[in-house]
């Protein structure tokens, strides 16, 4: 994926097992953020972090989207009990993920898997690619891509 280049459209279900599309959110800039696990420790302190930003992203224009390669019934799950108030993608297929090239080989207990690499994509209005944050830390992540919404002044 380059910057400044149009983001192919996607379909994917959402946390309540329905189907969007990018273009579903055309005109407004997406915040899309890859983590690997509902519910685990470091994708917890992510979603809640864009939870706690998520009036200032609102108020800067963007659309929030989380994506994770777990179920609709787990994503669902996991919105209710941190009260996220943004919408939670299922990449169950892999599909999503491998479009924007999340994929990677990680070391887990000394096991080699492959898993999602903490990423998130600032995409624009016009759907073009306005910013990657790869390897992402979860703490301050929102504030981050808050900052770098601004500076492109899209919303």
């Amino acid at each position: 994926m380059e910057l400044n280049k149009k983001v192919a459209n996607f379909k994917v279900l959402t946390d309540e097992d329905k189907t969007v599309n990018l273009t579903d959110f055309a005109g407004k800039p997406v915040v899309l953020f890859f983590y690997p696990k509902a519910d685990t420790p470091g994708c917890t302190i992510e979603a809640c972090g864009f939870r706690d930003a998520f009036t200032k992203l609102t108020r800067a224009g963007a659309v929030v989207l989380g994506v994770s390669r777990d179920t609709p019934k787990a994503q669902a799950k996991f919105r209710a009990k941190y009260e996220l108030p943004y919408t939670l993608l299922a990449d169950v297929d892999e599909k999503l993920c491998k479009q924007f090239d999340v994929l990677k080989e990680k070391n887990m207990y000394g096991k080699k898997v492959i898993g999602i690499e903490r990423t998130t994509f600032l995409i624009g209005p016009d759907q073009k690619l306005l910013h990657v944050f790869p390897k992402v830390k979860p703490e301050g992540h929102a504030e981050e891509v808050l900052a770098i919404l601004k500076e492109h002044k899209v919303g």
